[in-house]
């Protein structure tokens, strides 16, 4: 009986074990799908891992996939990254066919991963047992292959936030209507401004309980009958159709959707006063309720009209970016069942009551004075709380004695960054369940108070950008994240930050920590990915072998001992390397061209020589990362640039500058097209300039200054549009300035060709050149006349907004000018610099007093040519000029006393010119008083600081001369008035749009800002992007 009994259990288990689904452990998997799945792992990259299950034959038991129980088919494959965070997520270019393969499928969740703008493969549509399909969040592009409507069992369909370079697009949902069965649609961010039968899916699928329409560029042109329809919707339960740009009175057809339980309108005009009350009654099935941005204040929220019965069922309520100002609205109070409330960006100044069912509360971008105004210590079973970008008036402090505290406290989610200013208080000790602490980017100071370090719940500390003091505290194990970078910590590293098991980002960089980092530091770090620290001397053994496997890795300004560290050889899956300013020296190792290719490499401002062939060129497969850098600049670099940097197509950056490179630029260089910036100044390299690098369209900074380079400008580099800055100056290049410059580089900011050979007239074209700021012909042959033309030069006369485009990838490199006499190497200021030098060549003629109306010009040299006739009087009108050289020319008459009105001016040169008559007196010029150089070699000069005494006749202006220059300076306000018309328009269009249309997220702080607001983006972005926000340490 009792081995009867035994035989029937063990019966009644294995059957329920099966039946669960996670019986895939006695079922064999179909070979023909094992391989189909191989197929798909090696199509695709795997940074973090994801698949690293997926080996051996029983493909049953891999990490995703699960199978029926009785055949072994694979019916679930269950891939969803989690891009943008945590950083698990899988990338390609394409889904692999070999997916078609399995062919009794029923779930497929792709979303989180990165497919890079790939199309939405068609033989998906061959999939018909297929009732979850979710590609959302995956990067897909393109039109939606019709292909879908043939997934008749289909239930749930996610296709949304699908936004590369392009939006994901529909042309015609008609497709939709097969899709009987069909439950959810997500169509957020799809394009269906120009999409057919939209308006008709709520009718064609009658199954359809929920729908999301957010951000799909709809109008009120799109809605045809669907706004006023009155056939009932009895299934709707969710329905979202915010953000798009419809007007108007409210969508009759709401009233017809009896079920509705979740609903946004945000983003729709809904400034009538009677619309909000009029919603509420109108759908009293209503408990979610999304109405963002849609021109509401407090007058709709106070209106007699309000059915205050409808409001109980309200649990989650979204009124942000609405100017509802000053006091707390009362009606809010009312909702009974609030557990989810939004009123950021609303302008309140005023207490927030207690609520005591709600959950969650965000208050970011207020007007709040006082921290106790949120509630902080009175909201007992509040989880989440959100109050950035508030300025309060006092120090997050103790909670009030007369306050009522709670016995405990529920907060998970804190987040108050760029609001505080004092110390950490010590009761924050009191929130016990606290996940989530932010308090970044404030002025706060003192020490982190142990009673923070020992919440044992807590995961998340972000306190970076602040002012905080001591040692870095010892935290208990539950941390995965630990952000301190720029502060004030000080003392050296504890060891027990090893022991955090579960931490994957660590940042404590740009702090004033000392001492060594030994293994001991990272003795149980098996999960960490992101590791950033600087100034500290990194001690371990040759042979040290880490327990991480890192994609992240920042030791720029550290102490690197050992030569190159060849703990580095283990490293596989490595995004990006900072290596900077570390003490590196010696040749490349050999193991290290083994490696695969690093994205982003830097291993600047070191002492490395050698060859450049030892940098990693093995393939990449399981390395990812979104944006491409390899600077080298400042090492000792010497032999030829190697072909086989040609291959690197992904790179966007590269600084090869101030090295020992010799021989040509390979031609193949061209290849890579990605490339924003290339700078190989102050080399060896010799020969032509290649005319392959005009095949590098997207092309904005080229440096190739201070090389032995031969021969004219090849007329190719006219094809690269988009160039912002070309430096070409100190080589021994020939021939006239192309004419091609100017008509044909229009967005250039910077051209320097200086010190070369070139010869002929300055062309007049170059006075297209609207947006120059600076313009360097110095030490060439150049002769006759400075063009009048040069006063068109706009972006000398009210500054452009180009430079704003580039604003971030330019930060960390160099503009060398002629500045106050000397050469000046301007970094992450040359954007203000506007200067123009034509000194050193054989110029003739007088100095156009067009040349006046350039009054942004900090910098202006015509030193050392032939120039003739006398200074404009309107000189004085370039105010912010702090540096003129006129010298060694044959100027002759009276300097102008308008130059006194130079306020700015620290430097100038008149020397050995034909100058006559009282030097000015007053203002700036008594700044001067004591250099006599500067006025040297004109012996008709008189007055100080030169010992020659002035008769009375001589007068420091003549009526001749005021005349002379009243017509022009007449004619220049004139067109200065149209110039700051055009200049307004200019500034407010691009200075908006031209940012949002071409300004790329490279720097740290934005992606910490990204970390905290949308989710993190991947790390390889951010902190390459760090570097270039910082500069070097």
């Amino acid at each position: 009986m009792g081995i009867h009994l035994i035989f029937i259990c063990v019966f009644l288990f294995a059957a329920t074990y099966t039946c669960l689904g996670v019986g895939n452990v006695s079922v064999l998997c179909s070979e023909q799908e094992r391989v189909a799945l191989l197929n798909f792992k090696h199509s695709i990259q795997d940074p973090f891992e994801m698949l690293s299950s997926w080996v051996g034959n029983e493909c049953c038991l891999w990490e995703g996939i699960q199978c029926d129980g009785v055949t072994g088919n694979v019916q679930r494959l269950h891939l969803k990254g989690d891009s943008p965070y945590p950083y698990n997520y899988l990338a390609g270019n394409k889904v692999s066919s070999s997916l078609a393969e399995l062919r009794h499928l029923k779930y497929l969740d792709l979303s989180g991963n990165d497919f890079q703008g790939s199309q939405i493969p068609e033989f998906i549509g061959s999939l018909k047992y297929l009732s979850y399909l979710n590609l959302s969040y995956a990067r897909f592009g393109g039109i939606i292959p019709p292909h879908i409507g043939n997934l008749s069992n289909l239930k749930v369909l996610d296709l949304s936030s699908n936004y590369y370079e392009n939006f994901l697009k529909a042309d015609d949902m008609a497709w939709a209507f097969s899709l009987s069965s069909l439950e959810l649609l997500n169509l957020s961010y799809v394009d269906l401004s120009g999409a057919q039968n939209w308006d008709m899916m709520l009718h064609m699928i009658p199954s359809l309980k929920e729908l999301s329409l957010s951000q799909c560029r709809l109008s009120n042109v799109n809605l045809g009958p669907f706004l006023n329809s009155s056939r009932i919707l009895p299934n709707i339960k969710h329905l979202d159709l915010g953000y798009n740009s419809f007007k108007g009175p409210l969508p009759g057809l709401l009233q017809n959707m009896t079920s509705l339980t979740f609903l946004s309108l945000s983003g729709f005009n809904l400034s009538l006063a009677w619309n909000f009350p009029n919603l509420l009654s109108m759908i009293p099935s209503l408990s979610e309720l999304h109405m963002s941005a849609c021109g509401l204040d407090k007058t709709h929220l106070s209106s007699p009209h309000f059915n205050y019965g409808t409001l109980s069922n309200i649990q989650h309520l979204d009124l942000s970016n609405n100017p509802l100002g000053g006091i707390f609205p009362s009606v809010l109070t009312n909702m009974s069942s609030l557990e989810v409330l939004d009123l950021s960006d609303t302008m309140l100044n005023s207490s927030i009551p207690t609520m005591p069912k709600l959950l969650e509360l965000h208050l970011s971008s207020n007007k709040f004075k006082q921290i106790e105004d949120v509630g902080i210590w009175r909201q007992c079973h509040l989880k989440q709380l959100s109050v950035t970008d508030n300025e309060f008036g006092m120090e997050m402090i103790d909670p009030p004695k007369n306050a009522s505290e709670c016995s405990i406290y529920a907060l998970e989610f804190l987040e108050l960054s760029r609001s505080l200013n004092g110390r950490i208080p010590e009761t924050l000790g009191r929130l016990v369940n606290l996940r989530h602490l932010d308090l970044s980017q404030n002025g706060l100071t003192g020490s982190i108070p142990e009673s923070v370090t020992g919440l044992r719940f807590l995961q998340v500390v972000y306190l970076y950008e602040n002012q905080l003091t001591g040692p870095i505290p010892e935290f208990l194990g539950n941390l995965t994240q630990l952000v301190l970078f720029s502060n004030k910590l000080n003392g050296s590293i504890p060891v027990s930050i090893g022991q955090l098991a579960k931490l994957r980002h660590l940042y404590i960089s740009n702090n004033s920590l000392e001492g060594a980092v030994t293994e001991a530091h990272f003795s149980n770090l098996s999960v960490l990915k992101v590791l950033e620290m600087s100034k500290l001397t990194f001690n371990v053994s040759r042979g040290w072998i880490p327990p991480f496997q890192l994609i992240y890795l920042s030791l720029s300004s550290c102490n690197i001992g050992n030569g190159f560290p060849q703990w580095l050889r283990h490293q596989r899956k490595l995004g990006m390397l900072e290596l900077s300013n570390a003490t590196l020296s010696g040749p490349l190792p050999t193991w290290l061209r083994k490696m695969p290719i690093i994205p982003t490499l830097d291993l600047s401002h070191n002492k490395l020589s050698g060859s450049l062939k030892n940098l990693p060129n093995a393939k990449n497969d399981d390395v990812y990362g979104s944006f491409a850098l390899l600077l080298l600049e400042y090492n000792l670099f010497n032999g030829s640039i190697p072909r086989s940097l040609c291959r690197r197509t992904d790179l966007e950056g590269l600084d090869l500058s101030r090295n020992m490179l010799s021989g040509k630029i390979p031609n193949c260089m061209g290849n890579l097209q990605r490339l924003t910036i290339m700078s190989i100044s102050s080399n060896q390299l010799s020969g032509a300039i290649p005319s392959s690098i005009a095949l590098i369209s997207s092309l904005f900074w080229l440096n190739l200054n201070k090389n032995n380079f031969t021969g004219e400008v090849p007329p190719e580099l006219g094809n690269l549009q988009g160039l912002g800055v070309l430096d070409l100056g100190d080589n021994k290049l020939y021939g006239n300035i192309p004419n091609w410059i100017g008509k044909q580089l229009t967005s250039l900011v910077v051209l320097s060709l200086h010190k070369n050979n070139f010869t002929g007239r300055i062309p007049p074209s170059l006075c297209k050149s609207s947006n120059l700021q600076i313009l360097d012909l110095a030490y060439n042959n150049l002769t006759g006349t400075i063009p009048p033309c040069v006063g068109n030069l706009n972006g000398m006369v009210v500054g452009h907004s180009m430079n704003m485009y580039y604003s971030d990838i330019d930060d960390d490199k160099n503009v060398i000018q002629v500045m106050k006499g000397v050469d000046l190497e301007y970094t992450t200021t040359w954007r203000m610099v506007y200067n123009m030098d034509l000194s050193s060549n054989k110029l003739v003629g007088e100095i156009p007093v067009e040349l006046t109306a350039l009054n942004m010009l900090v910098g202006l040299n015509l030193s050392n040519n032939h120039l003739r006739g006398g200074i404009p009087e309107s000189i004085g009108k370039m105010m912010n000029l702090e540096t003129l050289d006129f010298s060694k020319n044959e100027l002759s008459g009276r300097i102008p006393s308008s130059m006194a009105a130079l306020t700015f001016l620290s430097h100038l040169n008149l020397s050995h010119n034909n100058l006559s008559g009282q030097i000015p007196t007053g203002n700036q010029l008594q700044t001067l008083i004591d250099d006599p150089s500067i006025y040297a070699g004109n012996k008709h000069l008189c007055g100080p600081p030169l010992q020659n005494t002035c008769s009375n006749h001589q007068d420091s202006t003549t009526t001749t001369s005021k005349k002379k220059h009243k017509a022009a300076d007449e004619k220049m306000e004139v067109w200065l008035f149209y110039v700051d018309i055009m200049s307004g328009f200019g500034t407010g269009f691009w200075g908006v749009i031209g940012v949002l249309m071409f300004k790329k997220q490279w720097r740290h702080k934005l992606f910490m800002f990204a970390e905290e607001t949308i989710d993190k983006i991947y790390v390889a972005v951010v902190v390459r992007v760090a570097k270039f926000k910082r500069g070097r340490e």
